[in-house]
């Protein structure tokens, strides 16, 4: 296995060659970090780059798993130890820098880990930097105006999506292995869409977010980002072992179906109102692969659909700016924002108390609905793009799709929000690309707590239709 191809492995495949003692964790470290060095350049996926850190973890990561079995100082930690992997620059890592994406915080070191850092850290991940995103997780782009733009490996013209960009185009670019970044509106799986990767928003409060820079606290999500299915599981079986509601997702057992047949719902409102032909074309043929994977499939209505961008937008708007001001940034330090960011701080500080609390009540409706619609269609989950359109251009404000033009960011958003309103699980997957080689998503989404079964479908989607996940980068 050359470098390249290496670089592009599973995570199952490398911890393989590991437990074969075929190469170590300080060699692996080495070769990422010299990739990053050459592509991290062209793509900014990383505001900070961790080597001595990398190095030292990777050097004790090998320690443990190359001493001999039952002698002092063996120790297997399982799937991701000794594997590279990056975390969103909003999660707190203890002394380094954590900048959120913003000017206000370029100089903040915590004091102290996230929580999902330390189940990392235990699990014997080898880190080896902070990604870029969108400032505060505040859009879908990642067009950064403090650190530069996050660019998508598969064309360095276009956005990797946000707000995790950075995550999703160093994943993509064999920059890592896995990512770890936060979803309020989307910002997990439309960067995995975006960049032809699988990403995994979970179940609202079933990854802990303490220890990440919260935007929306009734959205918030972290959750991984890679390049498989079973990479996904790994690291999401991590990331559950210490709450004890799971099963061990991190073991490939977990994403066998065994003789269940699932039956998946389509959603025709809202979902495909407007889309790109080659999104279109790309489900389609989706649809059919999973009905020739053995899956059912059939049209469902959910009511309420239409009313979650609405919804959570002024929930979104409004603990946001919440929070900003709490922290005593906003306004107090408003020309230290870029514009987007700080126009939607301002329109949260303007949302009237009648329409938050509406959307309160819309949420709590709409969770209900969607339950109901799943158990009486009797549907395991429903499916759907993950988004109305492929990668735009890096300052493309609209998307003309037949007579209309369509605002960029809402195309993205549409159909996500429903899952964080809901506060559901929901996984982006590949499912193609356009004919120019852009990539295209195909989102599954189920009822709360959901996560095995999602996961479990998406591997046999995965399995049926295997696709390159290799970006076009010179050797």
């Amino acid at each position: 296995m050359n470098d390249t191809h290496l670089a592009f492995a599973s995570i199952e495949e490398i911890g393989k060659l590991f437990r074969k003692r075929k190469l170590s964790p300080v060699e692996l470290a080495k070769l990422m970090l010299a990739r990053i060095e050459r592509y991290n350049p062209k793509f900014n996926a990383y505001i900070t780059v961790t080597a001595e850190l990398a190095l030292a973890q990777a050097k004790k990561s090998e320690s443990e798993l190359f001493a001999s079995r039952g002698r002092k100082g063996h120790r297997d930690r399982g799937p991701l130890h000794g594997i590279p992997i990056s975390l969103k620059d909003n999660i707190y890592t203890a002394g380094i820098r954590t900048t959120a994406g913003s000017k206000i915080l370029k100089n903040f070191i915590p004091e102290y880990d996230a929580q999902v850092v330390s189940m990392l850290k235990e699990a014997g991940a080898v880190l080896l930097g902070k990604t870029n995103l969108h400032e505060f997780a505040y859009g879908v782009t990642t067009n950064n105006p403090h650190y530069g733009p996050a660019r998508n490996p598969w064309d360095p013209a276009r956005i990797p999506g946000g707000s995790s960009g950075g995550s999703a185009a160093a994943v993509a670019a064999g920059l890592c292995y896995g990512s770890v970044g936060t979803d309020t509106g989307g910002s997990i799986r439309i960067p995995a869409s975006l960049c032809g990767v699988t990403g995994l928003k979970p179940s609202w409060g079933r990854i802990s977010c303490e220890g990440i820079i919260p935007l929306s606290p009734s959205f918030d999500c972290a959750g991984p980002l890679a390049r498989t299915v079973g990479d996904v599981a790994a690291l999401t079986g991590v990331l559950y072992s210490r709450v004890g509601r799971e099963p061990n997702l991190a073991r490939p057992s977990s994403l066998q179906a065994g003789s269940r047949k699932y039956c998946l719902g389509i959603p025709r409102q809202v979902f495909f109102d407007a889309l790109s032909p080659e999104v279109r074309n790309a489900f389609d043929a989706a649809q059919r692969e999973l009905c020739r994977a053995g899956m059912t499939a059939k049209d469902i209505s959910i009511p309420l659909l239409d009313e979650t961008e609405d919804a959570g937008n002024h929930i979104a708007w409004t603990e946001a700016a919440l929070y900003h001001q709490q922290q005593g940034y906003f306004p107090a330090r408003s020309a230290e924002y870029g514009d987007d960011v700080r126009s939607r701080l301002e329109m949260g500080c303007k949302v009237p108390a009648v329409d938050y609390l509406q959307a309160l009540e819309i949420q709590k409706q709409f969770f209900q609905q969607l339950h109901l619609s799943l158990a009486e269609a009797d549907v395991d989950a429903i499916v759907f793009p993950s988004t109305a359109i492929e990668a735009p251009l890096l300052n493309q404000e609209t998307i003309r799709i037949g007579a209309h033009e369509h605002p960029a960011r809402a195309l993205l958003l549409r159909h996500n929000r429903p899952a964080n309103l809901a506060g559901v699980p929901a996984v982006s997957v590949p499912c193609g690309f356009t004919r120019s080689g852009l990539p295209i998503g195909l989102q599954i989404m189920a009822g709360v707590s959901s996560e095995p079964i999602l996961l479990r479908i998406a591997k046999i989607f995965e399995r049926s239709r295997p696709q390159s996940g290799r970006p076009p980068l010179p050797d």
